[in-house]
């Protein structure tokens, strides 16, 4: 779906301000950090306590991220192998080189667990001084990380994994845009040029052992000076490719705790037989052809969200995404469940430390694993309260995320109630067929609509009428024309 863009005037920009701070009061956001903490941040990001002594500065990394980020988790260099094959480097900022155990720094991002993005401002895990200076993977910065080396064969099978601590430097600050171009047009270099050559590997091996990526364009909000748009973003192919570098040492690290026997999982469990019999009969009701030897991953891999009644499964296809969770285990009593049911594999979050807490814990244990050490006693202890401190610090983030949207759409359009918009119906409950959830081309908004009198036509294209928008008091909503 293309992108659009809908400003918000210096109008509507005034009171949003004000709703957003509240927001954060009834979200019970934190937003300074104490003194102590930044003291202690301030300290550690001039005189880092536990510096690698390993140096793999040489190595010319780059990074991929949005343009404006500055919190910057990972740098890769992709290579060929001598012998065939290929070699991925991946260094991930070590946040654990700064933050002491038990210290100030620590019991501050135990309380706050994630970064949290607010059209307005960021309120990150660890203070800027860290989190967008001395720790993150800056372009000509000598920063700790710790380095992931996996060597892939020539079909993108990891043979071997190494993960030690190193300094390391990135060379380069890339975009998904300019990443996308440069491998289009031939102009990349080869470390960059084989991230298409290794992502679509990688994607490969994920439909062979029924994995799940949904290509589902994505709602965001966009800062443009002093005002906010709301855009469908289309993932780029480097998006996905860029995410299968991640997937691989997420994967990776699993593994390694797997096979050590102390470890934190991001877990799903398969979607329940009556979840899936929804879908077939959501895919018949728009008049998706779902022949029942066709396995669901390879069905969603065949849809083009650009098309309406595509998009509108693919929407429904997300509920069997619901439901991820973390398991932690140690002294090798290995969990049940230890999988992930859209990744079709033991996986773990260890890539972005900077912007969540559980990924520090993942790496000091794959370094440890990898090293046939005992893991450091403060890592174990921490693993029984991590899975609810994540699961808490995941349900705000995704209750800011999804609050922030519905407040700048009723800003964008609390002066034109009445109006009439195109929409296309992406969601109908089952036991009110009346009400759903439509999609709107311009402006990119998706809201409720309710109010007719007959069942609303999933996955068709129909005209509805603006009944309700007021930002911090009464969500977008809409009604059949």
């Amino acid at each position: 779906m293309p992108r659009r863009h809908l400003r918000v005037t210096g109008a509507a920009q005034a009171p949003l301000g004000a709703v957003l701070r509240d927001l954060r009061t009834k979200l019970e956001v934190p937003e300074e950090f104490p003194a102590e903490v930044l003291a202690e941040a301030e300290r550690v990001a001039a005189d880092p306590p536990r510096l690698p002594e390993r140096d793999e500065t040489a190595i010319p990394f780059f990074t991929i991220d949005p343009p404006t980020s500055t919190d910057l988790d990972q740098a890769m260099h992709l290579s060929r192998r001598p012998g065939g094959g290929y070699r991925v480097r991946y260094a991930i900022a070590d946040v654990a080189a700064y933050v002491t155990p038990g210290g100030a720094l620590d019991a501050e991002a135990h309380r706050r667990v994630t970064t949290l993005y607010f059209p307005d401002e960021k309120v990150p895990l660890h203070p800027a001084v860290l989190s967008e200076g001395a720790a993150s993977l800056l372009p000509d910065q000598t920063c700790p990380a710790v380095l992931w080396t996996v060597d892939l064969d020539a079909d993108g099978r990891a043979e071997t994994t190494d993960v030690v601590r190193a300094l390391v430097r990135s060379r380069a600050k890339l975009d998904y845009e300019g990443v996308q171009k440069s491998i289009d047009d031939g102009s990349a270099e080869e470390a960059v040029a084989l991230l298409k050559d290794i992502g679509a590997l990688r994607e490969r091996l994920e439909v062979e052992r029924g994995g799940i990526s949904l290509n589902v364009p994505e709602q965001e909000i966009v800062a443009s000076g002093d005002a906010y748009e709301l855009a469908y973003r289309a993932p780029l192919p480097a998006d996905g490719w860029n995410a299968q570098i991640s997937l691989l040492a997420g994967m990776a690290a699993a593994d390694l705790m797997l096979g050590a026997g102390t470890g934190i999982l991001r877990t799903l469990p398969a979607a329940p037989d009556g979840a899936v019999g929804r879908l077939r009969r959501t895919a018949k009701a728009l008049r998706i052809d779902w022949p029942h030897h066709v396995p669901y991953s390879d069905l969603v891999r065949s849809l083009d969200p650009h098309q309406p009644h595509h998009a509108a499964f693919l929407q429904e296809c997300t509920t069997l995404l619901r439901g991820a969770g973390y398991t932690s285990f140690s002294g090798g009593d290995v969990p049940e469940l230890t999988t992930h049911a859209a990744v079709a594999a033991p996986y773990a979050h260890c890539t972005a430390p900077l912007r969540r807490l559980v990924d520090r814990y993942a790496s000091e244990l794959c370094l440890a694993a990898c090293a046939g050490q005992d893991p450091p006693p403060w890592a174990v202890e921490a693993l029984a309260e991590l899975p609810k401190e994540m699961a808490e610090g995941t349900r705000r983030g995704n209750s800011v995320e999804r609050e922030c949207v519905d407040i700048v759409e009723a800003a964008l359009l609390q002066d034109r109630i009445g109006e009439l918009f195109d929409a296309c119906v992406v969601d109908v409950k089952d036991r009110e067929p009346a009400v759903g959830t439509v999609q709107l081309t311009d402006p990119a908004v998706v809201a409720r609509i309710e109010g007719g009198a007959s069942a609303l036509p999933l996955g068709e294209r129909l005209r509805v009428r603006l009944t309700q928008a007021d930002p911090g008091r009464a969500k977008v909503q809409f009604a059949p024309a």
